[in-house]
């Protein structure tokens, strides 16, 4: 199995041709970016793609911003989805990863929008990958254990560490046993939170090795249940991330780190225990 790492642009925005360069120097393969609001623009970033010659996954937000729409239904969440994959198709993504529906709503209803959304999907010709994220679907690993028993198709993308801060601890009790979930994770977003954080300030400082050794040894079960299944490849998106995540100093808003330097050591940090654990 080989791990191929994927460049977030959250937060950059710079042409996509200017990134292409350092990303590749960096060791990552490809790019993770939602799918542009138009479909010019989408037919813009496809020619960057191709033309470079780059792997794309395709981010589809539903329903609004990251916080979506209160009063949006399963329905306008479903609605924009077949906007997202309209536009996504000039693009051929590798997968969609899709961040949608809202966390007030049930299980059932939960179920209702991943389902329908999978179908959609395939239709196009998309896999479709269903992430964990707080405000969304799947936004505790309680609400996901009850919800994809009814989603028998569907394949997530984990970011554990929303569940730590919905949580509010490391998930490592003899109690917390996600197998059913790491049996079906087809992506990985890797980030590193704490018990009142989604984002460290930087995984690799000391004061926060418990929670990069539980991210970690999470990551890895994943790439083990990964080569049960058959992977021949496995994929992985540093996302450390601005818009609140990134720790900044009082009254003067300073960033306290590079989100690219964040990226770029967990990527290689993550390449070398790829090459232990294949080893």
């Amino acid at each position: 199995m080989k791990l191929e790492l994927f460049r977030t642009l959250w937060g950059d925005t710079r042409d996509w041709g200017d990134i292409i360069p350092e990303t590749r120097e960096a060791g990552f393969v490809g790019l993770e970016a939602r799918i542009p609001q138009t479909a010019a623009e989408a037919v813009e970033k496809a020619a960057i793609l191709q033309g470079e010659g780059v792997p794309y996954i395709a981010i589809a937000m539903t329903g609004g911003g990251v916080i979506p729409r209160q009063s949006a239904t399963v329905s306008d969440h479903l609605d924009d989805f077949r906007g997202c994959l309209d536009r996504a198709a000039v693009m051929t993504p590798r997968f969609v990863n899709v961040l949608g529906g809202n966390d007030r709503w049930c299980a059932s209803q939960q179920a209702e929008f991943i389902n329908k959304a999978h179908e959609l999907g395939k239709e196009a010709g998309f896999t479709c990958s269903f992430e964990t994220h707080r405000a969304r679907i799947l936004s505790s690993p309680w609400m996901t254990l009850e919800v994809l028993h009814q989603c028998p198709d569907a394949v997530f993308t984990a970011d554990i560490s929303h569940w730590v801060v919905v949580c509010e601890r490391l998930l490592d009790d003899p109690c917390d046993d996600f197998t059913p979930f790491i049996e079906r994770v087809h992506h990985l977003q890797a980030r590193v939170g704490y018990d009142q954080g989604p984002q460290v300030t930087h995984p690799g400082a000391p004061e926060y090795a418990a929670a990069l050794s539980f991210h970690q040894k999470f990551w890895q079960s994943v790439w083990d249940s990964q080569k049960r299944r058959g992977y021949t490849v496995t994929t992985m998106t540093p996302e450390f991330g601005p818009d609140g995540y990134l720790h900044t100093l009082p009254f003067t808003n300073a960033p306290v780190a590079d989100l690219w330097d964040l990226n770029r050591w967990i990527g290689a940090e993550q390449m070398r225990r790829f090459a232990l654990w294949t080893s």
